[in-house]
């Protein structure tokens, strides 16, 4: 068993946990750690993939009785109006996503092209912040479709990598109306979908990667990413309760200025 290789997985799942759910793009990390750790190669693209599930899963154990009550009360207009919504905001970035994957791939996973993004993504959340609109829309139970598609249309700048799939969920629900718990919490939800087809796309791609005897390595990732992941969405609710989101703008901003230097510099 291989211990290094055991320990850049457990870096890598925390990484994953920690930052999918915030607004600070965790593809962006995983580029950015994964180069730094060397794991950068198709099996450490294939492990990205699978530590992704962890994540995914923890949103569904979290908002299991919601998602529970959804499933029970499925011919009630509420229930109805919440898988629709869900529906709606899914189709952008997925039919974008199903055309462009391979190019986007090839051509904007870089460490500097994601630092750039996190850059100029910090100075959006800064400006919302700054001029963001009243709230109208208090809950996810409040949202139409409309609320739904708009933000459906704002994950799409998340293709980009560094941009961040929560970071445009969310503040894009900002700039719509939501509250910020509503938004953040939609983008909890709309997290499931949307994750789960571009794992398993993914997985289905590079099925050939796959083996046994990395097995070890992709557990210790996914249960890694798992508890980050329900540690970083209970933190980040109660967090959102209270304050903005200018702290990840910062954040964004300050680290990205440093990975670009440093990525530069080796060029």
């Amino acid at each position: 068993m291989d211990l290094i290789l055991l320990l850049k997985a457990f870096i890598l799942g925390v990484v994953e946990g920690a930052t999918e759910f915030l607004p600070v793009s965790s593809t962006g990390h995983l580029i950015i750690v994964g180069d730094l750790l060397d794991f950068n190669d198709d099996k450490g693209k294939v492990f990205e993939i699978v530590i992704q599930l962890g994540a995914i899963l923890a949103v569904c154990w979290e908002y299991r009785p919601r998602l529970q009550n959804v499933a029970a009360n499925i011919g009630q207009p509420s229930a109805q109006r919440f898988i629709v919504n869900i529906a709606i905001a899914f189709l952008p970035a997925s039919i974008l996503g199903l055309i462009f994957h391979d190019m986007i791939k090839e051509h904007l996973f870089s460490p500097i092209t994601v630092a750039i993004a996190l850059i100029l993504g910090g100075f959006v959340i800064l400006a919302i912040e700054r001029w963001a609109p009243r709230v109208d829309t208090p809950t996810v139970d409040d949202m139409d479709w409309k609320h739904a598609l708009k933000i459906g249309i704002a994950q799409c700048c998340a293709l980009i990598p560094g941009v961040s799939r929560a970071g445009s969920t969310i503040l894009g629900g900002v700039v719509f109306g939501l509250s910020r718990k509503a938004a953040t919490e939609f983008s909890f939800f709309l997290a499931i979908p949307i994750m789960l087809a571009a794992t398993t796309y993914d997985l289905f791609k590079n099925w050939h990667l796959l083996d046994v005897h990395d097995l070890p390595m992709f557990v210790v990732g996914f249960v890694t990413a798992f508890v980050a992941a329900l540690v970083a969405t209970k933190t980040l609710l109660r967090y959102v309760s209270n304050h903005d989101f200018r702290v990840f703008a910062w954040y964004r901003i300050i680290f990205g200025i440093i990975v670009l230097t440093y990525f530069v510099g080796l060029a």
